[in-house]
């Protein structure tokens, strides 16, 4: 087995399961009962799905650069998903495990 043969089947794999996690985020996003579960399912297979992807586009680059661009797209995807499951999580009125109403968050909503 040559070794371009061993990086394309290794990338292969990856994306292949990459893609898996971005299929059971779906699912779990139109099978869950609730808004807080399906952000949950949601957030956590698509970082885990885009990583493996991106996992497999970078043992594909052509170099340093075109990897390094890759990993910043997955870094900003990782820094944004939360903050965006936490908008909307409170845009519909749910509060972080935990605190309790009439807590900060009401009050700073209220000022």
């Amino acid at each position: 087995m040559t070794a371009d043969l061993a990086l394309d089947l290794l990338s292969t794999v990856l994306v292949v399961a990459g893609t898996a996690f971005f299929t059971i985020g779906t699912v779990g996003l139109l099978r869950l009962p609730d808004l807080r579960t399906r952000l949950h399912a949601l957030t956590k297979a698509d970082n885990l799905g885009l990583g493996l992807v991106i996992a497999g586009l970078v043992v594909q680059a052509g170099s340093v650069g075109a990897a390094a661009k890759l990993i910043v797209i997955w870094s900003l995807a990782m820094l944004t998903s939360p903050v965006v499951a936490s908008l909307l999580a409170r845009r519909e009125g749910l509060r972080p495990a935990g605190e309790a109403a009439g807590g900060p968050a009401e009050e700073a909503a209220d000022g």
